[in-house]
């Protein structure tokens, strides 16, 4: 089969056409995406990750229609195929044979595509699960900050006060630095995400040129000569032809390979998202017990702008300041859902 690697012996019975394997192939399952709880996490997002949130769900539609029209381009094929065994034409039969085979590798092509644009969407999902834990943060130091102001309208004189300014010096400091991991994480997985998606559309591409081509040889193959009634039309002598034709297409896809200008990086980040070599934050503006936690998202791997499986961000949280306000249970658990 014209594919991919790990599906070349599974299909190698396509090769040379596409009939062999139409039964199986029509009676394959569905998409690989089902009802999940996740459809109904988008009222309680974060309100600064809730659009990023929402184009990763678009993303997912986009991800369906690609593997759909896949699939719509496989059974095109087959359609095309058993036409043209029905003509009676030996002709006819042979080429549009071989154009499915053609037509079915480029809905593979689609499914390619599809499944690394959702590789691409999954580095996204380390922007949005830091937006989601830097979130809490931002809460924390505006609370504390409006209390403050209540209390001064207030009780102007009151001895919490104190209390409650050295607390927001905490939380502002602690913020500054969620913030900092924020931007640095956006930055960086931005441009690795869409890097990754530009090479797969260069791919698919690229690819669907090389199929289209040899399809245009096999379309010569067919005589047009019009005939008139009574003439009989030459012998079809052209079926090793057609069946080289497959093979060069097959062997012209194997041998493709990425000609990319680089898309380098400069996002040299520490576990803690912060940068290698930095220039640290005084410690009297932190405070002694402000501590930062990184946490990886479970299950999730991003796909790295060369093709290499690497780790993605995950969420990040800060610690809470001793004396400090802590968040309530449920809100920490919301910080939490991927």
């Amino acid at each position: 089969m014209l594919s991919r690697s790990n599906s070349r012996t599974k299909k190698k019975n396509r090769a040379l056409s596409i009939r062999s394997n139409k039964n199986k192939d029509s009676s394959s399952g569905g998409g690989r995406h089902g009802f999940s709880l996740n459809s109904l996490r988008g009222t309680v997002q974060p309100e600064l990750s809730k659009k990023l949130y929402k184009l990763i769900k678009s993303e997912n539609h986009l991800i369906q229609c690609y593997e759909n029209a896949g699939k719509e381009r496989l059974s095109v094929a087959t359609q095309l195929s058993d036409w043209g065994e029905a003509t009676n034409d030996d002709a006819i039969s042979d080429v549009s044979d071989k154009i499915g085979v053609l037509l079915s590798e480029l809905g593979e092509q689609e499914d390619v595509y599809a499944h690394n644009i959702d590789d691409s969407r999954a580095v996204l999902k380390a922007i949005r699960n830091t937006e989601k834990s830097v979130q809490p943060s931002r809460d924390h130091k505006a609370k504390i900050a409006d209390e403050i102001a209540k209390l001064k309208a207030k009780e102007p004189q009151s001895a919490r006060l104190v209390t409650l300014e050295q607390e927001l010096v905490r939380a502002e400091a602690e913020n500054l630095v969620a913030e900092a991991q924020l931007t640095n994480i956006t930055r960086q997985k931005l441009k690795e995400a869409y890097a990754a998606e530009f090479a797969a559309t260069i791919e698919r591409a690229e690819k669907q040129i090389i199929l289209a081509r040899h399809g245009r040889r096999i379309l010569n193959l067919l005589d047009d000569t019009p005939v008139v009634p009574g003439d009989v039309r030459p012998a079809y002598e052209h079926s090793n032809q057609a069946r080289q034709i497959l093979n060069d297409a097959e062997d012209d896809l194997k041998d493709w390979q990425h000609e990319l200008e680089d898309v380098p990086s400069s996002a040299h980040l520490e576990p803690n998202l912060m940068p290698r070599e930095q220039h640290n934050i005084p410690q009297s503006e932190i405070g002694d017990e402000s501590v930062l936690h990184h946490q990886h998202a479970q299950g999730s791997s991003d796909i790295g702008v060369d093709g290499s499986r690497i780790s993605s961000g995950g969420s990040v949280t800060t610690g809470q300041p001793l004396d400090s306000y802590a968040p309530s249970e449920s809100e920490a658990t919301r910080s939490q859902v991927v």
